[in-house]
């Protein structure tokens, strides 16, 4: 019934955020954060790389993985575009197997909350550990739902350049307070001269987790060293249920 980061879903998310667009600051930080970084980095929720491509442009070495065939596709044609050869993958999060090890894992801008099923988010939070060098290091970024209202309906329309549109429908579904989730039903429809030519329903699910509680999980996996930031300020102390919550950790020896 529903469709994961389809082809609709990609055009959309390809003409609203192109290459290089920072979220909040997103691509700033991060850079910032791994300027020392000279061995290889890994982008879990890799999508089109929005994120990846500046960073190759900027000299880092890094791969990417994702699950959604048609982010992926995307993806390798932006980087053909560039010269670019990354290493992508396809695969879940919570039960990969790369060739290489990593000095730092990276998981920006809310990705790793769409892993619905907390077992799975253990399992990938394990093996983002397995594929981190000694003392290499995992960045993951979180949100809290600080605006959720159950019923809510909102509709948004895009104009392409070759004159087709998308709309896109989002509508907040449910809220589950003890398992610390939302869904919502995205739905994406393609008009062409006023009539609809393609359409897609994705079941959009989001997992969100206390601060206490994620530092507790990632030293249970067995990271050191938590850190937690607000907003991309490196070690800035969350104060809003609205804000970007980053955590650093470090994989011991």
């Amino acid at each position: 019934m529903f469709s994961y980061y389809s082809t609709l879903c990609t055009e959309l998310y390809d003409f609203t955020k192109p290459v290089g667009y920072s979220l909040s600051g997103d691509i700033e930080y991060y850079q910032g954060r791994l300027k020392t970084c000279q061995g290889r980095i890994l982008e879990a929720a890799v999508g089109s790389g929005r994120f990846l491509i500046p960073f190759l442009e900027a000299g880092y070495t890094m791969d990417g993985i994702d699950y959604s065939p048609e982010m992926l596709d995307s993806c390798r044609k932006r980087c053909e575009e560039r010269g670019l050869k990354p290493n992508l993958y396809e695969c879940k999060l919570q039960e990969f197997s790369l060739p290489s090890n990593y000095e730092a894992i990276i998981i920006p801008t809310g990705s790793f909350c769409l892993i619905e099923n907390r077992e799975d988010s253990l399992d990938a939070l394990k093996c983002f550990y397995k594929h981190l060098v000694p003392e290499g290091r995992l960045m993951v970024d979180l949100l809290l739902p600080h605006d959720w209202k159950t019923g809510e309906i909102s509709t948004s329309t895009f104009s392409l350049p070759n004159g087709d549109g998308i709309t896109l429908e989002n509508k907040s579904i449910e809220i589950d307070w003890l398992n610390q989730f939302t869904v919502s039903y995205l739905k994406y429809e393609k008009w062409r001269q006023g009539k609809l030519i393609q359409t897609e329903l994705q079941r959009f699910a989001l997992r969100w987790y206390g601060i206490e509680e994620f530092k507790l999980i990632l030293e249970s996996i067995g990271f050191s060293h938590i850190t937690c930031s607000a907003d991309y300020v490196y070690e800035k102390q969350p104060s809003d249920a609205g804000q970007i919550i980053t955590f650093e950790a470090i994989r011991k020896r």
